[in-house]
């Protein structure tokens, strides 16, 4: 279809605002004072949750963007993939979903068809009802979801609250948006390309099945700000975190298109906002590039005792998802430091 081409020129979640620009504006918001707001934007949290009784509070949350395949069955796949996952990092069960279309007149409204059933299918996927949407006349083509899913009040999951002595476990391999980046200019093979595909179709509903049974102390899902970002704000301030390079799962592939230079402009932001707290204790321009990229719908980010993510790890791989334990959480002794993550060779 080469109406789908002219609209995968950047998308996914490469087309975010970087982290610097957005605190810079939302630090200039009042804030709201609700006390069965349970959590809001002030936290950075990946989703809204508001306590309607005590058994019960909705989860809300709002993602969408522009194309990075060429197929618009599987973009609406992979932006609904993404949209949903907000609900999973904060422990919720999804029950409903609002389209989000930004989309031309011009263009074979076959197309537009195509991109709604891929979403409808993963909101069915994951257990929900699509319920309607809207839809604006564009230049350019945006999908997404709003999605609202429960909740028990005291089984929320915050992106805050790592504990020292947690290992850090990764649900899914990271590359997606230097592959995306380098598939558009034809650089990188099919079976590589649909590596990344399949990842990004991958609702994050399976891995948080595998964590329900554990002692989850921090939680997160890893997309724009790259992992690092998202990291960072995992941490607070009374943390830091060792990484160990051997042990992070990379999308087959994107290491060399990294070293080819098949960067985002994403990636380059979260550089700029994250380089002064990350340690490089490795010669590997490729992995620095890699954990500064934007994913599209990447994996969990979890904090948890090593025992349970040992125990659960071959219940993620029985889910197809290539996950592992990549760091370990440290409490922070230099408070004057502003040193936050070391990336290490390995972890003996």
């Amino acid at each position: 279809m080469t109406d789908t081409i002219t609209f995968c020129r950047g998308g996914g979640c490469t087309a975010k605002l970087g982290p610097g620009v957005l605190k810079k504006v939302l630090e200039k918001l009042p804030k709201a004072y609700d006390p069965n707001l349970l959590s809001g934007f002030d936290h950075n949290e990946d989703a809204a949750v508001y306590r309607l009784r005590d058994d019960l509070a909705i989860v809300q949350t709002l993602d969408f963007f522009p194309p990075m395949v060429e197929d618009p069955y599987t973009f609406g796949q992979i932006a609904a993939a993404n949209a949903l996952s907000d609900i999973y990092a904060m422990g919720g069960e999804v029950k409903t979903a609002l389209n989000i279309v930004c989309f031309p007149e011009h263009m074979d409204l076959n197309i537009l068809g195509a991109i709604l059933q891929g979403g409808n299918d993963k909101v069915t996927e994951a257990g929900g009802v699509l319920a309607g949407g809207h839809s604006i006349q564009d230049s350019d083509i945006k999908y997404g979801l709003s999605v609202t899913g429960t909740i028990h009040p005291d089984r929320i999951l915050s992106n805050c609250g790592c504990k020292p002595g947690d290992v850090l476990l990764l649900t899914k391999p990271l590359g997606t948006g230097i592959l995306c980046t380098a598939a558009r200019l034809k650089a990188v093979s099919s079976e590589q390309f649909q590596s990344a595909v399949k990842s990004m179709t991958t609702l994050n509903k399976y891995a948080a099945e595998a964590l329900a049974s554990c002692q989850v102390h921090a939680c997160t899902d890893v997309t724009g700000f790259g992992l690092i970002g998202h990291l960072l704000e995992m941490l607070g301030e009374e943390n830091c975190a060792d990484l160990y390079a051997d042990q992070i799962p990379i999308l087959p592939g994107a290491k060399d298109c990294a070293e080819e230079f098949y960067l985002t402009a994403g990636g380059q932001r979260n550089r700029n906002h994250g380089q002064n707290r990350v340690a490089f204790l490795t010669s590997d321009f490729s992995l620095e590039e890699i954990l500064y990229d934007p994913q599209t719908s990447g994996g969990l980010l979890v904090s948890l005792p090593e025992e349970d993510a040992l125990r659960i790890l071959p219940s993620l791989e029985g889910f197809g998802l290539k996950g592992n334990i990549i760091g370990t959480v440290i409490q922070r002794e230099a408070k004057d430091s502003t040193e936050k993550i070391r990336v290490l060779p390995s972890r003996s």
